[in-house]
């Protein structure tokens, strides 16, 4: 296929291309948003002006033009374009390719700039089987991913390539780009279709940033194009059905708003995290990883401080077991705002993660004699027992012994904070030394 063929505007005997194909841009004056990266003082205008172009990474979330940037690089350059789909090649289509390209370079002298889209989606070996093509410059790998590739593209290869990160675009630059598409006479609507400027905003703020999804919605409204008719938000309503959340259950926007989710409560922002919440809902998150996250959180970052955190955290997830989805969620939304409600202590957190540390990394101790069963006569004749105190014998409930091992005689791990119920446990603990000091002292 030559580039004549890959940016035709019609698809042969299938009839006109889709709206969005039709109205790629074909050149950087072209392009909406994104002029961080290919204005006229960056670096990637300067290596496309002069033909030096290099392999590159391009990540940003669906529609902001990914496929169109790497389509007018291929455009102003001398180099042979292969548009390859990591969704449908292996590893015998990229040795084909590969084959290709060093034979088109030693033939011709022509680079090939292959385009890999969802590049995220091959894995270690077929990613690799790139790598020695890289490295001798028979081609120019231009990628394309939705995911964080220092996740989803291996480092060999990542580290020969330099990454660009295409933002989502913003509902005024998809106000532009539709009105575009409407007014174009010769690949746009030609003005067939009205849509007042109150709908396109609409429509803008619903797309998440994603061009393609607001050229598909204009296209589905064709039918009602031709009369003097103004369409408003009703009618892109129904086009539409159903806002499309940008959300990938496996992928970086899963981690980023659980994380959204989980920093809002822990900040106290209750309205914040209602909202992170419902985007993950309403997106089709698995209601109970939410619910596991809540109950982390309850005592991560509360704990003590209001100790029935826990319980409510536990109580939703149970809860929504018992009746799902949609009822279910109400249960998940009492939770969050509870919880980010509640006083915060992470002094549980960190008392563990202290006592881990010690338990890991210190010498590993036998436990004291006096702590230990004396199960058999022999155990007792071996001091197993010996020494104990029965705290439930003492009038505090409390005895004077040690009970953690000799070198660790002392340690702290758990300060409880001023905040709810901790600063009464905190209190309670103070008294608690005092009388076994007391203890120990009576004992001397």
């Amino acid at each position: 296929m030559d580039q004549q063929q890959l940016f035709s505007k019609a698809s042969g005997i299938g009839g006109p291309a889709p709206l969005a194909e039709r109205m790629r841009p074909r050149d950087l004056d072209e392009l909406i948003g994104q002029e961080e990266i290919t204005g006229p003082s960056t670096t990637l205008f300067a290596a496309i002006e002069k033909d030096q172009i290099g392999s590159l990474i391009l990540w940003g979330p669906p529609g902001s033009g990914k496929t169109t940037l790497a389509r007018i690089i291929a455009e102003r350059t001398q180099s042979r374009f292969v548009p390859f789909s990591a969704v449908l090649s292996g590893i015998k289509e990229i040795k084909t390719v590969m084959k290709e390209a060093e034979q088109q370079r030693h033939i011709y002298g022509r680079r090939t700039l292959l385009f890999v889209d969802e590049i995220h989606r091959f894995n270690k070996a077929q990613q690799d089987a790139f790598l020695p093509h890289v490295e001798s410059g028979n081609v120019i790998l231009i990628g394309a991913t939705t995911e964080n590739p220092s996740f989803e593209v291996n480092a060999a290869l990542l580290s020969r390539c330099r990454v660009l990160i295409l933002r989502q675009l913003t509902p005024e630059e998809l106000v532009i780009l539709m009105k575009r598409a409407l007014e174009d006479e010769v690949n746009g609507l030609g003005g067939s279709l009205r849509v007042d400027e109150e709908a396109l905003e609409w429509l803008a703020r619903q797309a998440n940033g994603d061009a393609r999804f607001v050229l598909n919605v204009l296209e589905a409204l064709t039918p009602m194009a031709g009369d003097d008719r103004v369409l408003g938000v009703t009618e892109l309503e129904s086009a539409l059905q159903r806002k499309a959340l940008l959300y990938d259950k496996s992928g970086e926007q899963h981690f980023n708003i659980i994380s959204a989710l989980h920093k809002s409560i822990r900040n106290s922002d209750v309205d914040a995290s209602l909202y992170w919440l419902a985007r993950m809902l309403e997106a089709g998150e698995d209601p109970l990883y939410i619910a596991r996250r809540l109950v982390r959180f309850a005592s991560e970052d509360i704990g003590l401080a209001e100790p029935g955190a826990l319980a409510q955290a536990v109580t939703a997830k149970e809860a929504f077991h018992f009746i799902g989805i949609p009822e279910g969620k109400l249960a998940l939304a009492q939770a969050v705002v509870y919880l980010a409600a509640a006083p915060k202590s992470n002094a549980v957190y960190r008392a563990y993660g202290a006592a881990a540390k010690d338990a890991l990394e210190d010498v590993t101790e036998p436990v004291p004699l006096h702590l230990r069963n004396a199960v058999t006569g022999y155990m007792k004749a071996w001091g197993y027992g010996k020494g104990y105190e029965y705290a439930h014998d003492n009038e505090e409930k409390i005895a004077g012994m040690e009970c953690l091992p000799e070198r660790l005689r002392g340690r702290r791990y758990y300060v409880p904070t001023e905040e709810g119920f901790e600063k009464r446990m905190g209190e309670r603990l103070e008294q608690i030394k005092k009388t076994r000091e007391r203890l120990r002292n009576k004992d001397r």
